[in-house]
C-alpha cells in the first residue's frame, strides 16, 4: 500500500460497498473495503472467538480512560472515504458510539485497533490491514497471532507507517502507550491447532 491514501486506487463509489453489504446478508461472512480491494472474512472458529472474548475482558481489567470502551463487530473507515473500511476484531472507542445511529465509526476516534489472525490469513493480508491502519491514522493496532503464539504492537504512524513496531509472546504482557496505560496479558491466549494453522503464510 502507498503512504498516501490519495494515491491508493479508488472503487467505484458505492459499487463495492454494496457488494459487500450484499455478500454479508447472503452468507454471514465479513466483508471490508482493504485499500479498494474486496476482502473476505471466514466465520470466527471457537479459539478466534475466545481470544476475542479474553482479549476485551483484558482491556476492560486494565482499566481503559473515562470516555472510552471496547467495541466488537463495530467498522472505521479511511479519513474521507466511508468505501475503504475495515472491521477489527476489537476496537476502543469513545462511548458515544453506543448511541450513534451510523455503522462506520471515524478512524481517526479509534484509540486502539486489535486484530486476531485467523488460522487461513496470509503474510500479504497482514501487512496490507497493517498499512490501511496506518494511512488511516490509527494510532495503536495489536496484532495478535494464534498460530505462532505471539503479538505485535504498532505505534505512531507516519506517513501510512508505523514508526515502532514491538513483537511479543504469548505470556508476555503488551504495555499499551498513554493515554490507554495499563497492560493487557496473554498468557490465557489458545493457540491454534497444528492442522489449523498448517499453510497461512
Amino acid at each position: 500500500m502507498s503512504g498516501s491514501a490519495k494515491d491508493r486506487p479508488r472503487p467505484r463509489p458505492g459499487y463495492l460497498r454494496g457488494l459487500a453489504e450484499r455478500i454479508e446478508d447472503a452468507t454471514g461472512l465479513r466483508a471490508q473495503i482493504v485499500g479498494g480491494k474486496l476482502v473476505m472474512s471466514p466465520t470466527p472458529r471457537g479459539k478466534h472467538a475466545g481470544v476475542i472474548r479474553r482479549l476485551r475482558r483484558h482491556l476492560e481489567t486494565a482499566g481503559l480512560p473515562d470516555g472510552l470502551d471496547a467495541y466488537e463487530v463495530s467498522s472505521i473507515a479511511l479519513p474521507d472515504d466511508p468505501e475503504d473500511y475495515v472491521t477489527p476484531d476489537l476496537v476502543v472507542l469513545p462511548t458515544e458510539w453506543e448511541d450513534d445511529d451510523a455503522w462506520l465509526a471515524d478512524s481517526q476516534d479509534a484509540a486502539l485497533a486489535i486484530e486476531v489472525i485467523s488460522a487461513s490469513e496470509k503474510a500479504r493480508g497482514i501487512r496490507d490491514k497493517a498499512d490501511w491502519y496506518a494511512v488511516a491514522r490509527v494510532p495503536v493496532l495489536l496484532v495478535i497471532d494464534p498460530r505462532k503464539g505471539g503479538w505485535a504492537l504498532h505505534s505512531r504512524p507516519v506517513n501510512g507507517a508505523y514508526q515502532d513496531v514491538r513483537p511479543g509472546k504469548f505470556g508476555e504482557a503488551v504495555r499499551l502507550p498513554a493515554p490507554l496505560a495499563g497492560e493487557i496479558t496473554t498468557d490465557d491466549l489458545p493457540m491454534y491447532g497444528a492442522k489449523e494453522a498448517t499453510g497461512c503464510d
